[in-house]
């Protein structure tokens, strides 16, 4: 019977924690037996070579936190450099379209005035405008 059929634990995606802590605590068993053994067997013959320690599971979290907490606050400021840029472009767009209103504007009159001109100039029954050159004219074909 192992130890986890003793405490009733499973092993399962859902308990990483739980996984991380057993493995640091044996770890930390089977540091603290070679210790006692190494100190016990041994009277300064065997030189001391010690495992290192894991890093506690807290330890691996708050610096995965600290990861993640950089990561938001860099995607935060590009989302607000690219907020600043398009307000940016807002602005030139807004001021291009001031100055694109009074050019509609004349333009249209213009179109307007050609056209009255036109009218004018032209009397019914006058033959329309030559077309462009080498094009016989309307009604001698």
């Amino acid at each position: 019977m192992t130890e986890d059929d003793v405490t009733g634990r499973e092993h399962g995606p859902g308990h990483r924690v739980g996984r991380s802590v057993e493995e640091f605590v044996g770890q930390l068993r089977a540091f603290s037996d070679r210790a006692r053994g190494l100190a016990a067997g041994a009277a300064g013959a065997v030189p001391l070579s010690l495992p290192r320690l894991p890093s506690p599971p807290g330890a691996l979290s708050a610096a995965q936190l600290r990861a993640i907490d950089r990561a938001v606050r860099s995607q935060r400021q590009q989302i607000a450099a690219m907020t600043a840029q398009l307000e940016a472009f807002d602005e030139q767009l807004a001021v291009f379209e001031r100055i694109l209103d009074p050019l509609v504007e004349w333009s249209a009159t213009w179109a307007r005035l050609e056209e009255s001109v036109a009218d004018l100039v032209r009397r019914p029954g006058d033959t329309p405008p030559p077309g462009p050159p080498g094009t016989p004219p309307s009604g001698t074909a």
